[in-house]
């Protein structure tokens, strides 16, 4: 398929299209997304690159402007979230944007469903998602369909549960749908398969079952998690948890809640795998990595900070009624973040961070800094006694006390990687967004991935006086970016 127009984007917010839109720009393609709220997207690197409009799938309406002169669109939009009815909210959606397309010529639709069989008994879950498919076709726009199973990959709602019931529970009493077979796909291999799939006519009214190179049980997913991340687990299997039960259950142990973590272990009851090879015929060069893999390329983003996209960015990114603080689980990690509007450039609050540390110090409770590096110091980590290179500048790869600075963009950001001695791994960053009248929205964040149940005891006994430092740091921040320009 030769496009000559540009290409939307739905759901560029989620986890799928905040990750389809920097590769679908590095393949050439002018990209426009759409969302219900364009401040949602402040803070995406990739936000200069493309024209954003407002829609909302929910509301026809919004969507013939945001359809003008679009070759292909993508379809990434589903109601989960939103109640009881999530499956008629999709069918709804569906129809009108499928309707919508068809009036604006667009010739192609790329939708991503969920795998299975649709002679089976799927969860209502699953229907919806296959039924989604079925109801954007009803226009005539040509349709291309991939379902898949789990994708793998940092932030994906379905592994992190994996990832957290692993990570923190040594002798985990399950369901027998955790003998259910499946066959997990990497994130990256899916976003392959989304950005060919404009590039080969033949896939055009097509449904492409993709999976990765295993075929394994949910039991087998979580073993070798464990045995990847060097942790003994015992699985005890029960004939009956339901549904409701195991939601709760997971919403106890994972960030994800039960309203959430329901409909998706529901059609984890069902046996979900490839079932015809045309994925393999149309993308020949594409050889999914099998599940060891992508688990290790999704530890490696989480050890390296490269957080790019989760299933709940949608919520994490507004920044519209925020309060000044507020604490998530993302990606496997935990975050505490505060925000505050200043009066004082970007500039300048940048300078004070970047000038914290050394013989000037943390500007709060530097007392409790000087005891936490006594402490890493005794327990063999680096403790403060590195200081740092020069007293105001900072380059990728400096040490600051017990840190080292992981990314700098002049009078934007700041990421610093803790190097303590504790079980599991810290990030701080500082963040600057100029706005008119000479105000700047910053924003401090800490990043904290536990490792174990060890890991998580320590965030929850340490969490007060994190809290207070660092809040009283941004404080102090704050203050003295204001005090320079009064």
């Amino acid at each position: 398929m030769l496009v000559t127009r540009s290409i939307l984007v739905t759901g560029a917010t989620g986890y799928i299209g905040g990750r389809l839109v920097p590769r679908l720009l590095d393949a050439g393609y002018g990209v426009r997304v759409m969302v219900r709220d364009c401040s949602r997207l402040q803070g995406r690197t990739w936000l200069k690159r493309v024209e954003a409009v407002q829609g909302d799938a929910f509301e026809p309406g919004s969507l013939p402007e945001a359809m003008k002169n679009i070759e292909a669109a993508y379809y990434f939009i589903h109601s989960l979230y939103g109640g009881a009815d999530f499956h008629q909210r999709d069918l709804s959606a569906a129809r009108s944007f499928g309707s919508a397309a068809r009036e604006a010529g667009v010739r192609r639709i790329v939708y991503l469903g969920g795998l299975g069989d649709p002679e089976s008994r799927l969860s209502e879950h699953l229907r919806s998602r296959q039924l989604t498919g079925v109801a954007l076709r009803e226009a005539g726009v040509s349709v291309t369909e991939f379902r898949a199973a789990i994708i793998v990959g940092s932030g994906s709602a379905s592994f992190e549960m994996i990832r957290y019931l692993t990570e923190r529970i040594p002798v985990m009493i399950c369901p027998r749908w955790v003998f259910s077979r499946i066959q997990p796909i990497a994130i990256d291999d899916v976003m392959e398969y989304l950005v060919l799939a404009l590039k080969n006519p033949e896939t055009a009214d097509r449904t492409i079952e993709i999976g990765g190179a295993d075929v394994l049980t949910y039991a087998d997913t979580m073993m070798r998690y464990a045995e990847i991340r060097g942790l003994r687990r015992v699985i005890v299997p029960v004939p009956v948890l339901s549904p409701s039960l195991s939601s709760h259950w997971v919403q106890w142990v994972t960030p994800v809640s039960a309203r959430i973590a329901r409909p998706l272990i529901e059609g984890v009851r069902n046996d979900v795998l490839v079932t015809d090879d045309s994925a393999g015929r149309l993308f020949p060069k594409i050889a999914p990595m099998g599940y060891a893999a992508a688990v290790k390329l999704a530890l490696s983003d989480l050890e390296s900070g490269r957080i790019e996209t989760a299933w709940t960015d949608a919520l994490i990114t507004s920044q519209r009624d925020v309060s000044p603080a507020r604490l998530v689980v993302r990606e496997g990690l935990m975050i505490k973040a505060w925000q505050r509007t200043v009066r004082s450039t970007p500039e300048r609050f940048y300078r004070i961070c970047a000038g914290l540390g050394g013989k000037r110090g943390w500007l709060y409770a530097n007392g409790a800094w000087r005891l936490r590096g006594i402490a890493d110091s005794l327990v063999g980590g680096v403790g403060l006694r590195r200081g740092r290179r020069h007293p105001d500048q900072l380059r990728a790869g400096d040490a600051v006390d017990f840190w080292r600075v992981e990314v700098v963009e002049q009078n934007r950001l700041l990421r610093l990687r803790s190097e303590m001695k504790a079980p599991g791994r810290l990030w701080l960053q500082f963040e600057a967004h100029g706005r008119p009248q000479v105000e700047t929205l910053v924003t401090q964040t800490l990043y904290y991935a536990p490792r174990g149940l060890l890991g998580l005891l320590y965030w929850y006994l340490f969490y007060p006086l994190h809290a207070l430092v660092f809040s009283g740091l941004i404080r102090r921040v704050a203050q003295m970016a204001e005090n320079s320009i009064n």
